[in-house]
């Protein structure tokens, strides 16, 4: 049974031949190789009077002292000499180098940390202790702490704060306990408890299982997911990890990824009928239904989709036909939003998004999505099946009608005040650029940048779908973000090249 409630760098050109500038020594380099040699010259003489000594005392004898002091030497030469290849001199580079703080003078943490002896510290205040003893410890008072918060009447949650800090700590010590490898007996000098990798597994699951029971008690969902998430991590048979997930899940109305943690705490050998997890998928059965329908639902949209993009790129393969992108953003943040400049670059850059792909009518025709920009008035009409085979005059004519020459009719725009917008007064322009030339990929933000293969097609379709709307705004907010960064990187490469963004191609 689950019980929510338990605890777990010119020269002119002279017919003189240049001299080469000397080569700089930092003072601070110096310092370190001075230190460093007179280091190794008291310990080389320290074992020549050594040597001397015990040579002039053949044949004499030595007392108690002579004898302590002999050890003493011996025991300080070793010292010394008890460096690793390589130790020693970067252990002197280290204390030596300008940016050291020695830890009594450190300001804060950071400082505490880059000094190396932090954990030499949290060893001396845990002095004798074993990181299983002490994870034992922390969890214990970790148990005390959330018992009282159970027991309190006046609902103070600090209890549950406190047990929170003191489970970080048990886990932070389990990290450091070393499992029994296979083959090994327990140690017989300890008392503690000893663990194969599994049980440790276990123990941890435990650890963050209960971190995630208290964060249910505070309500903090997402954290009570993101533990219970880590517990089945180190142990996929903790039923208790399973239901808290669920249950966090359920307040996130995350439906779809609740039952699937029911499902996988139900499946859990001797849990089929667990009374908690049957309650809660009970409950929750519809819902969940449902938020799998519709993950089914956008699969099949979604390989429907897939299969409509491999079909225009074979097509555009067969006929060589290349395909480009542009950047779907005009600014690299929000404050760039309503800025006129960029509201008129948003025009050059065939926006607004649509979306849409060519389509294959019957046989060998197909219909491309084509887009009429107005820079001038800022407005634009989408075609969304335009035929290889039609006349661009005659679509022309169907859109913008000529006025009869006694009419004094205006035309059907409502935004074309002047009434400027008939057939026989407008010119189209085609705005191709690919200025990418020596195949270096630097291309200017406002021109063509051609895709590569099927998956940059597929993705660049997904990207304008998401931005137009089509699945829903947060995967839009993300989409913008990463189109963002996209274009951030597409100046940077050109300013790099080119020197500014107004150095455009021709």
């Amino acid at each position: 049974m689950v019980a929510i409630e338990e605890v777990q760098g010119d020269h002119d050109k002279k017919n003189t031949k240049p001299v080469p500038p000397k080569k700089k020594v930092s003072s601070k380099s110096t310092s370190k190789e001075s230190n460093a040699k007179k280091y190794n010259d008291l310990m080389g003489k320290m074992s020549k009077e050594k040597e001397k000594w015990e040579d002039e005392d053949k044949g004499i004898g030595r007392d108690e002292r002579d004898e302590m002091l002999s050890q003493a030497i011996d025991m300080a030469l070793e010292q010394g000499r008890g460096w690793s290849s390589g130790e020693k001199e970067a252990y002197l580079e280290k204390i030596l180098d300008d940016d050291f703080i020695p830890p009594m003078f450190a300001t804060s943490e950071e400082d505490m940390e880059r000094s190396g002896l932090k954990d030499a510290f949290t060893s001396l205040i845990y002095d004798g202790e074993s990181p299983t003893s002490l994870m034992l410890q922390f969890r214990k008072k970790a148990g005390d702490s959330f018992a009282n918060g159970k027991r309190n009447e006046v609902g103070n949650r600090q209890y549950f704060r406190d047990a929170i800090n003191h489970y970080y700590e048990a886990l932070a010590w389990a990290e450091k306990i070393e499992p029994l490898q296979e083959g090994d007996l327990a140690q017989a000098d300890t008392d503690d408890p000893t663990y194969t990798k599994e049980e440790l597994g276990e123990q941890k699951s435990a650890i963050c299982s209960n971190i995630a029971l208290m964060h249910i008690q505070l309500k903090n969902w997402g954290y009570a997911r993101n533990e219970s998430r880590r517990a089945t991590e180190f142990n996929k048979s903790s039923v208790k990890a399973w239901f808290r997930l669920a249950k966090a899940y359920e307040m996130l109305k995350n439906w779809e990824d609740a039952g699937d943690a029911i499902d996988a705490g139900l499946s859990i050998k001797g849990e089929e009928n667990n009374k908690d997890l049957r309650k809660l998928q009970k409950r929750l059965e519809d819902k969940i239904r449902k938020a799998r329908k519709l993950r089914q639902q956008r699969a099949a949209a979604r390989a429907e989709r897939v299969s409509n993009v491999k079909a225009v790129w074979k097509y555009c393969k067969d006929l060589n036909i290349k395909l480009g992108r542009t950047s779907l953003v005009t600014s690299v943040t929000d404050d760039d939003e309503d800025d006129d400049d960029q509201e008129e670059s948003r025009w050059h850059q065939h926006l607004p998004i649509s979306g849409v792909l060519p389509t294959k009518k019957s046989g060998s025709e197909w219909t491309w999505p084509c887009m009429f920009l107005y820079p001038s008035h800022k407005h634009s009409d989408f075609v969304k099946d335009f035929g290889e085979d039609e006349m661009l005059a005659m679509r022309m004519a169907q859109m913008f009608p000529e006025l009869e020459d006694d009419e004094e009719g205006e035309t059907a725009m409502p935004w074309d005040v002047n009434n400027e917008f008939a057939c026989s007064k407008l010119a189209v322009y085609f705005e191709v650029h690919h200025d990418d030339e020596e195949g270096d990929g630097v291309v200017h933000p406002e021109s063509i940048e051609l895709l590569k293969d099927q998956g940059s097609c597929m993705r660049f379709y997904e990207s304008s779908r998401a931005l137009k709307g089509d699945e829903g705004p947060e995967m839009g907010n993300v989409i913008r973000a990463v189109e963002r960064k996209y274009l951030y990187h597409q100046r940077k490469r050109w300013k790099a090249k080119h020197g500014s963004l107004w150095a455009k191609p021709d």
